[in-house]
């Protein structure tokens, strides 16, 4: 293998000939060899936005010639695309602050570059990585303003999920808006309701969901960029701090804007506790709304059974015909991973100190995780349960016919006291609470019926 060679501050190192990434990528791979996951392919993405818009910006200040400007600017628009993933060869939890994604990401544009000059990769007297590529920035305002432009795009690709599955909860709860059923508390029969309210519940959940995560999104737009080392903008150029934002918008149509104060901006991460509470926030009810499929799925015999999920797979090596609730049962796992990570970004953003915080790296590695999990849970929610359940109408009306929650009806008439004797009357008999309402005749059929908010057809008949 051809090779060549490269020096930093450390000492030569010989790396492969044809490799664009240089000597400190090469440190960085075999110093952090943590997760075996390279850096995820959006935030690749939005590093070589910046760099693409940086070269841009010091071209037109008159601070990088034209000819290397443009070769940067070609090679980070190649790597926007995803053409050198490749190169980008250190490990998404690393130390330095994200030191090592940055110079990686320059030292493949710097070797491109040269290459699209007819130059030799690692000739950087021509195009350095960090004199021209990394030109009036530093890490620590290109990382954390690249991680918020990917998380944006993520978030964006979990909204259009979690729009879906509202939209399919919405068509449940009409759906099932006249299939009456026990409604409980505490998992006691208490009065009844319909299983239309029940989605409508889970659909009112998640549609919050929605709400928080549109409106703590928008915060990420607001970016420290030409902050460079702790905000105070040293080593920038007045036309690179005037126009740089401007620059970087033709890339995108969410609106940028510059902290008000890039010195607190660059050392404080709150926004990323925030989104990591709205995400754990719609992890828990996710997980709620499971939870309540699988009880009111649960049976088929011996359990509520008052609504049949979608069978996806045979449920057990032994059982011959069993089914089991996997898909509500995988989403509550989803829910308990984005639970533990959101413990982790919470530690990451109190771990910083001083002018900076050294822990981006395994906060935008967990929240990425935690976004796409419950994107794709999202939508292996609706495509694979929601849409497909079905309810067990038949069961429900005479399991409500028969609970103990009709009650309720009369107490108003009689007092709770007096209900409180007829119930356990009904229970020693065993007789349906109906029956004893309508033998006592103190509530008509039309008046329970209204009670109840039953189709007619749906009404308790009870039994003498």
């Amino acid at each position: 293998m051809k090779t060549r060679i490269e020096t930093d501050s450390i000492g030569k190192r010989k790396l492969p000939k044809e490799a664009y990434y240089g000597i400190h990528a090469q440190r960085a791979k075999e110093n952090f060899s943590i997760s075996k996951e390279k850096l995820h392919p959006l935030l690749i993405k939005h590093l070589a936005h910046i760099k693409q818009a940086a070269a841009r910006t010091n071209q037109l200040g008159g601070a990088l010639p034209q000819t290397i400007g443009s070769a940067i600017e070609t090679a980070a628009a190649e790597m926007a695309e995803g053409i050198w993933n490749e190169q980008i060869i250190v490990d998404s939890i690393q130390g330095g602050a994200g030191t090592s994604a940055n110079m990686n990401v320059n030292e493949v544009l710097a070797n491109r570059a040269l290459e699209l000059i007819g130059k030799e990769k690692g000739s950087y007297q021509i195009i350095h990585p960090n004199d021209h590529v990394n030109m009036c920035q530093s890490t620590n305002d290109v990382f954390p303003s690249a991680g918020k432009l990917a998380m944006a795009e993520l978030l964006e690709q979990l909204l259009t999920e979690l729009r879906y599955l509202d939209d399919s909860l919405f068509q449940k709860k009409l759906e099932f808006a006249d299939v009456a059923k026990i409604g409980r508390t505490q998992l006691q029969e208490a009065v009844p309701t319909s299983l239309g309210a029940s989605f409508g519940a889970f659909q009112a959940m998640i549609h919050r969901d929605i709400l928080r995560i549109q409106a703590v999104r928008e915060k990420l737009f607001t970016l420290n960029l030409s902050g460079t080392a702790i905000g105070t903008q040293v080593n920038t150029t007045k036309y690179y701090r005037q126009h740089i934002l401007e620059t970087l918008q033709h890339f995108y149509s969410d609106t940028l804007f510059l902290a008000d104060d890039l010195v607190e901006a660059t050392q404080n991460l709150d926004v990323f506790v925030e989104i990591s509470g709205c995400l754990k926030t719609l992890a828990v009810g996710l997980s709620k709304i499971c939870n309540d499929l699988r009880l009111l799925s649960s049976g088929p015999h011996s359990g509520f059974a008052e609504l049949a999920l979608p069978i996806c797979q045979a449920g057990s090596s032994i059982m011959p015909g069993k089914i089991n609730p996997v898909i509500p049962e995988v989403v509550s796992q989803v829910a308990f991973h984005v639970i533990g990570n959101d413990l982790t970004v919470t530690m990451a953003v109190e771990g910083g100190q001083l002018e900076l915080n050294a822990f981006q790296p395994i906060l935008f590695h967990d929240l990425f995780a935690s976004i796409e999990l419950l994107s794709n849970a999202g939508r292996t929610l609706t495509n694979s349960c929601i849409l497909g359940i079905e309810a067990n109408q038949n069961h429900c009306a005479e399991t409500l016919a028969n609970s103990d929650s009709l009650i309720t009806a009369i107490a108003p008439l009689t007092g709770y006291e007096h209900a409180t004797i007829l119930l356990k009357e009904a229970r020693k008999s065993k007789k349906p609470v109906s029956a004893l309402i309508k033998n006592t005749k103190m509530m008509s059929d039309q008046r329970l019926a209204q009670f109840l908010d039953l189709p007619e057809s749906h009404q308790p008949t009870g039994s003498d």
